[in-house]
């Protein structure tokens, strides 16, 4: 069996604020923007530049239940990973770029790890692992 996740989606207030957060800030690539005239939804997906697969499906709320969630995808949890090959050029880009980072880079047993928000409040780590883990 070969099996991978292709896509997480997360709850954005507006696509152009979100895209504009992930490829201006984070330094994301857009893999597609299409409009679905059927649903009027757009097909917004980001990844990070690399050799990863996995992408963010950035997911317009479509509803009020939908809005409640937007920065609060996880119940306040960090709930992605970036991994990075060098974690203090990242680190050093991501403060330049104005992104807020809520716990400063500790060395970990696994490796260099901080925590930063993106722009509705969902909590990411940045992390270059060094215990020989993929």
């Amino acid at each position: 069996m070969n099996q991978s996740i292709a896509h997480i989606a997360i709850v954005v207030r507006d696509y152009d604020e979100a895209i504009g957060f992930y490829v201006d800030k984070l330094r994301f690539e857009l893999v597609e923007d299409t409009y679905q005239p059927e649903q009027d939804k757009r097909w917004v997906v980001v990844r990070p530049r690399g050799s990863g697969s996995t992408s963010l499906l950035l997911a317009r709320a479509s509803s009020a239940h939908q809005e409640t969630f937007i920065g609060n995808q996880a119940g306040g949890r960090v709930f992605l990973f970036l991994r990075t090959d060098d974690f203090w050029r990242d680190h050093a880009a991501m403060l330049e770029a104005g992104i807020t980072f809520i716990r400063e880079p500790k060395q970990a047993s696994y490796g260099i790890v901080a925590v930063f928000e993106d722009l509705y409040g969902n909590l990411w780590d940045l992390v270059q692992f060094t215990d020989g883990r993929p």
